[in-house]
């Protein structure tokens, strides 16, 4: 590595890339997952008004995050479950309140997520996410992963109803695809940031439909448990995987 790619890669606010940070990123995701329906489901406060409280922790949060001179931990993954958690309650308002549906609700939002994509590598030069060492590279970053976390939870509800898998084959799908993404990233030469989104991206529905399989009833295919129950002990884990993770260095990819 040169070593102005040394000084780049110090200087990112990302974790290091490895399998426990996918696995903390799966945990997230399904703790938004649970946590958003706790919120517009059991508490029935509903989708708008979930929306409306994640957005308001997530844009706190965002900014805590972005004015950080450096990686901190805990400040960036708690970010991550805020954005986790609005994009469950907004995906459902999109799919369900506006009546769009899950395959509307997901093409809207892949195009978002393309869109932001495009504009960040015509802007930076650069959608990799080691990259992130000045606010407006930051911007793009965030703004990306809010897309692509509400993108993944129509995904996963897609799969689930729509296609008809259930939350077990939903399970089984997004398992398979990120394997073949780590596969890919294994024996083949295709870009290690296009992979990075790819299983981004993937790990949302994947969480989507692991957090439904664990709340929803038993006649719909899931397991009843208590969303808080579940969110508790979810979180509980995503702490324990930050807590072995902490370091700020970060793999070049």
């Amino acid at each position: 590595m040169s070593q102005r790619q040394s000084l780049i890669t110090s200087l990112s606010k990302v974790p290091e890339i490895t399998a426990l940070f996918w696995m903390t990123k799966i945990f997230a995701t399904t703790f938004g997952e649970t946590a958003g329906d706790a919120v517009s489901m059991s508490l029935n406060w509903g989708y708008l008004v979930g929306t409306a409280i994640f957005a308001v922790l997530f844009i706190l949060l965002l900014y805590f995050q972005v004015s950080a001179k450096t990686y901190r931990p805990y400040l960036y993954w708690f970010t991550i479950i805020a954005s986790t958690t609005v994009g469950t309650t907004l995906a459902d308002f999109v799919d369900r309140s506006l009546g769009i549906g899950y395959i509307g609700g997901s093409t809207l939002l892949l195009s978002f997520v393309l869109l932001c994509l495009w504009v960040w590598y015509k802007s930076e030069g650069s959608i990799s996410p080691h990259s992130v060492n000045y606010p407006r590279a930051e911007i793009f970053y965030w703004l990306t992963i809010t897309f692509s976390q509400t993108l993944g939870t129509a995904l996963g509800d897609w799969s689930a109803d729509t296609a008809g898998l259930g939350y077990s084959g939903g399970i089984v799908l997004y398992v398979s695809l990120i394997a073949l993404i780590a596969g890919l990233y294994f024996f083949s030469q295709i870009s290690r940031t296009l992979l990075f989104w790819s299983a981004f991206v993937l790990t949302r529905p994947l969480g989507a439909v692991v957090g439904d399989f664990l709340d929803k009833p038993l006649a719909s295919g899931g397991l009843d448990l208590s969303r808080f129950g579940a969110s508790a002990v979810i979180l509980t884990a995503i702490i324990i995987c930050i807590h072995f993770a902490h370091r700020p260095a970060t793999k070049n990819i």
